[in-house]
């Protein structure tokens, strides 16, 4: 994840020490192809569209999946604009691509969506800011439930506001996972030994 989508100030701050050490998408695609070596795992790289507009759309996904990247969220790209004009090289390069949902989104525009995806939705769990949470209300409840009883064809995890083990079991109920993002880079900062704080941070969350 190298940019976000409505930004808490946990992420400002990362984004702003992560530009401050030079990243820039050439690197992340070095790094990413370092990492590729010994992670089986999927990659997806997050981020905003300019930057990869900057880079050459389609320069960025040929190399993209040349380093091992599987796929793409890019929260500010136009569904409408991403058939016409982006698709077919996302496709062609054997990339998936991502796009958000939130509480506000129509079932006809989630239905498009779900019809246009070939890897898995992003279910925003309210329209406010990113960042950690206790817990979530009865309506965001009602709107994890909403998406469940669609059967959609890809599955949808959720995310915003997933920060602990009972944040975390709510979504599990709803959805096929969770995508934690405020905490983690909390975890990440005021860690002292990672690979030991990231397992507990795991465990802990399951």
């Amino acid at each position: 994840m190298f940019f976000r989508t409505g930004k808490s100030p946990t992420i400002q701050e990362s984004n702003k020490i992560a530009l401050d050490n030079g990243m820039n998408v050439h690197l992340l695609l070095q790094q990413v192809q370092q990492i590729r070596k010994s992670v089986r795992l999927p990659i997806i790289l997050m981020g905003y569209l300019n930057p990869v507009l900057q880079y050459g759309f389609e320069k960025f996904v040929k190399e993209a999946a040349r380093v091992g990247v599987d796929g793409l969220i890019l929260p500010d790209l136009p569904v409408d604009e991403y058939l016409v004009m982006y698709k077919k090289m996302v496709d062609e390069n054997g990339l998936t691509n991502t796009f958000l949902i939130s509480p506000t989104t129509s079932e006809e525009r989630i239905r498009k969506i779900d019809a246009v995806t070939n890897g898995f939705i992003y279910a925003v769990s309210s329209s406010s800011t990113t960042g950690a949470q206790k817990g979530f209300s009865t309506e965001q409840e009602s709107y994890f439930k909403r998406l469940q009883d669609m059967k959609l064809e890809n599955p949808f995890l959720i995310g915003f506001g997933v920060s602990n083990h009972e944040t975390f079991a709510t979504v599990s109920k709803y959805s096929s996972g969770a995508i934690v993002g405020s905490a983690f880079i909390n975890l990440l900062k005021d860690s002292t030994d990672l690979e030991s704080d990231i397992t507990r941070f795991i465990t802990g969350l399951r």
